[in-house]
């Protein structure tokens, strides 16, 4: 299995399949974390930065629409989550389908923002009970009966 490779289009950066075991294993501890956890049908998106478990994490104000300040929250927590993991990386948890909504949108360019100024190739990906996905790439993975293994 060639290891993923997170590679800017331009100044954005995605995901290419196929993923490494270890971007794999990270994100499915996201995905199954978000279903122990979070057990309403409808709750805030929350950005994390880290892996499950060291994370750094910001639940979303929807009045927050200034771009340059959610930048600076991606930054804030890209910094801190780089105190705890040597390879953080950036998700967006939130309910829904397995499809590109507004809210990917509104924290894509800030992220990518961030990324580029700390110089790191982190790709934002999007997290919901069923899966995560890249909004950029299309990569995703989706799961119908996720269970934690023995």
């Amino acid at each position: 299995m060639a290891p993923a490779r997170a590679r800017p289009r331009g100044p954005v950066v995605a995901l290419e399949a196929p993923i490494d075991r270890t971007t794999h294993a990270v994100l499915r501890a996201a995905t199954l974390e978000l279903l122990e956890v979070e057990a309403r049908r409808h709750f805030p998106s929350v950005l994390h930065a880290g892996v499950p478990g060291r994370t750094a994490r910001h639940c979303d104000d929807p009045r927050t629409t200034d771009p340059g300040l959610r930048a600076d929250v991606v930054l804030a927590l890209l910094r801190h989550a780089a105190a705890l993991t040597p390879r953080p990386y950036l998700w967006l948890t939130r309910p829904g389908e397995l499809s590109t909504h507004d809210e990917d949108l509104r924290w894509l360019g800030p992220a990518t923002w961030a990324t580029s100024a700390l110089g790191t190739h982190t790709p934002l990906v999007v997290v919901t009970r069923r899966g995560w996905f890249d909004p950029v790439s299309g990569v995703c993975r989706e799961w119908r009966r996720l269970r934690r293994r023995a």
